[in-house]
């Protein structure tokens, strides 16, 4: 009887892996995360040029400055010009975003993010 109360629950040791294993996702998810948080702010900024007709988008070189403006609005660190490339045809504009953004875990050993986007936004 004395040998089945003992086992209850995780010894000492067990739960100090537990909590190392915890703590490192815990990093890693708190790096990564905002990234995706600025991807997302780019892409609503990139779909947003069709539902805001008052911005009167007729160019790339337009289409370019607004989502700088967005970027700087949002402090994004983004270099638009290697990321960002913006043709336009039919009266739409077809953006494809793509970039990677590296962070670091331990070391030499980093945590790497890449983004691959097109979109296709009709003009106002």
């Amino acid at each position: 009887m004395k040998f089945a109360r003992s086992q209850k629950g995780l010894s000492m040791l067990s739960w100090l892996v537990v909590l190392c294993v915890v703590g490192f996702l815990a990093s890693t998810a708190f790096k990564v995360l905002p990234h995706y948080f600025d991807f997302f702010a780019l892409q609503k900024t990139i779909t947003g040029v069709e539902a805001e007709k008052a911005l009167d988008i007729r160019s790339p070189a337009e289409f370019y400055e607004h989502v700088r403006r967005a970027n700087q609005v949002n402090s994004i660190d983004l270099d638009l010009r290697k990321a960002l490339e913006v043709r336009m045809e039919n009266n739409e504009f077809y953006a494809h975003l793509k970039y990677e953004k590296r962070e670091p875990l331990i070391e030499n050993l980093d945590l790497v993010v890449h983004f691959d986007r097109e979109y296709r936004v009709r003009a106002p």
